[in-house]
């Protein structure tokens, strides 16, 4: 196994508190630690610290690439290319609305409506304290139980907007 050594910037995370770079290089250096630092790593990695931060910040994606010894166009061109890397945190509960066919033919947008207005965020948007995020996937695979969104791991079906709100009838609702 390679050695794991990672320095990183003040300026790495956007929003981050000024101690982060020191923790977020101990968390990456974790994560490089089950890996040989060879390119053909580069996605596992990729997943692996993302699973870890919960989204791939700058200055995570330039660890990366100094660990692989890779440019970081590389790492950041692989990143970009597949949807399940994200570059922005996600909140304490992601909500992934179910836009597949038979959602959306039952009603999906109107779930997602009004999951937007009860949240007081737009798909892609994260609560001001960070406890929800909201996006919309292709299909979570319950099609028998559409309208359906996934909190999470857990799994909200036959929805209807009345049955959404009181989902998350919370603080960050507009009511």
């Amino acid at each position: 196994m390679a050695k794991v050594r990672v320095t990183l910037s003040a300026g790495g995370v956007g929003g981050a508190q000024p101690d982060e770079p020191e923790r977020l290089a101990e968390r990456l250096a974790q994560v490089f630690a089950r890996f040989q630092g060879v390119r053909e790593e580069l996605i596992p990695l990729l997943q692996g610290v993302q699973e870890e931060l919960g989204y791939l910040p700058e200055s995570a994606m330039l660890g990366i690439a100094r660990f692989l010894r890779l440019p970081e166009s590389a790492v950041y061109a692989v990143a970009t290319f597949y949807a399940q890397f994200r570059f922005t945190p996600i909140g304490k509960r992601h909500v992934m609305v179910c836009r597949g066919t038979s959602c959306h033919v039952r009603g999906a947008p109107r779930i997602l409506q009004e999951i937007e207005k009860q949240l007081g965020i737009k798909e892609g948007q994260v609560t001001p304290d960070r406890e929800y995020s909201l996006e919309s996937v292709a299909c979570i695979g319950a099609c028998g139980l559409s309208p359906c969104l996934m909190s999470n791991k857990k799994v909200e079906a036959k929805l209807t907007p009345k049955k959404v709100a009181e989902i998350f009838c919370t603080p960050h609702g507009s009511k």
